[in-house]
């Protein structure tokens, strides 16, 4: 059954977590101890509705306060497939949460609350989206019971969004608006008649009918060599095999391949996964190969399809978010980690921070501080082999971890 992986954000008390609360409900998705858990709780609270955002909110803090604070992944599945939602926080302070929640999405949804309308957290949550280059974002403009399911009020939201969409450089992005409420379930699961003036479809209904494109789908294939195989057995003496998962595109039996950095050429011998041989495996799949050539391959190295290498850079322009209490500035030093790679990587210049509401850059700041994202340069201590982050998003990102706490304080995306 195939997987699609779905990234929330909205601005505090837009209903994420009850949004999720009502799928898992409305999907049978929900066990009868959770259920009652559920009841029990809303009754407590005094609520004459069950509070679905129990469902997912699960740090102590969390249900104290109602709000999303850490990144929760939610796994549910319907007859025609499954599902695995990031319940990222909506905070300004935790946008490094939403990035990392949404780095590994293949779809998004966008809360926006229908009594505020866009807000400067939309804007963040939605220029986030079109750095990640998230090609299929849902805009569910919530709390429509609260404005009397207003077409006016959805038709105002949807042009100021699709305003913002003009000003991203990043055009391959399919937005869909749905007016819902979660709390009640129009438009979530099943249609609402509260809406006769929708015509698209429930929110279920279009997560169910999106096709799970691979993340890293590129149109070049990249295979970084993760460990090399060499049993120590009677019968396999000779085996030499490289084990890693295949970006981008696909590799077959007689491809023609270059091994980077080296140059090295040769063809693909074999392709093995455990004790089954394949002609073609496809990319996102993890395998392993043999050449038809003795050459020398180690872990890191990378094999590519000839005339489609990628970068060998040892400086690098850069966007990144930043993730530690203590700022970046030029200068500095850290490990970069890219792949299965790292080198150390001194901060050049920092050129700007980019404002997440889309009216421009602040050009040669000081400094970047926590959530703040900006165009950084980096010189690095040997070649790493990139692609820009718009071409592969795998090869094209990269964190930058602290040498003295180990603690990862940035998310890198190559221009």
């Amino acid at each position: 059954m195939k997987v699609l992986k779905i990234a929330t954000a909205g601005s505090v008390d837009d209903g994420k977590s009850t949004l999720i609360g009502r799928i898992l409900y409305d999907t049978k998705s929900l066990t009868d101890d959770k259920l009652e858990a559920i009841e029990e709780k809303s009754r407590q609270r005094g609520f004459d509705y069950l509070d679905f955002s129990l469902a997912t909110d699960g740090l102590v803090a969390e249900r104290e306060q109602g709000i999303t604070i850490d990144v929760a992944h939610i796994y549910f599945s319907t007859p025609s497939k499954s599902f695995i939602i990031a319940d990222t926080p909506g905070h300004i302070e935790y946008t490094r949460n939403m990035v990392t929640g949404a780095s590994t999405a293949q779809a998004s949804i966008v809360l926006i609350d229908a009594r505020n309308g866009v807000i400067e957290q939309t804007y963040r949550h939605f220029f986030i989206n079109n750095l990640l280059r998230i090609k299929d974002v849902v805009i569910a403009i919530n709390k429509m019971d609260l404005v009397d399911f207003s077409e006016e009020k959805y038709n105002t939201i949807k042009s100021e969004i699709e305003y913002l969409a003009s000003k991203s450089e990043y055009k391959g992005q399919n937005l869909t608006f749905i007016p819902m409420s979660a709390l009640q379930g129009d438009n979530v699961v099943h249609k609402s008649e509260n809406t006769p003036w929708y015509k698209g479809e429930t929110l279920m209904h279009h997560l169910e009918r999106l096709d799970v494109e691979d993340i890293n789908d590129a149109s070049q294939t990249r295979f970084p060599v993760q460990t090399v195989i060499r049993p120590k057995t009677e019968e396999y003496h000779d085996f030499r095999g490289y084990a890693g998962k295949i970006y981008g595109g696909d590799l077959s039996v007689g491809d023609e391949i270059a091994v980077l950095p080296s140059q090295t050429k040769s063809k693909i011998k074999t392709i093995n996964f455990f004790d089954k041989e394949f002609k073609t495996a496809k990319r996102g799949s993890s395998v392993t190969i043999t050449l038809e050539d003795n050459v020398n391959v180690s872990r890191g190295d990378m094999l590519v399809k000839v005339n489609e290498e990628p970068t060998i850079a040892k400086q690098l322009n850069a966007t990144i978010c930043w993730m530690d209490k203590e700022p970046l500035q030029a200068s500095q030093k850290y490990y970069i980690k890219h792949g299965v790679n790292d080198a150390q990587a001194k901060i050049t210049q920092l050129s700007s921070i980019i404002k997440t509401d889309f009216s421009g850059i602040e050009e040669n700041p000081s400094e970047l501080v926590l959530n703040q994202i900006g165009d950084i340069q980096l010189k690095l201590s040997k070649p790493l082999l990139v692609d820009s982050y718009k071409d592969n998003k795998s090869n094209g990102s990269f964190i930058l971890i602290d040498s003295k706490t180990n603690n990862t304080v940035g998310v890198g995306f190559i221009k």
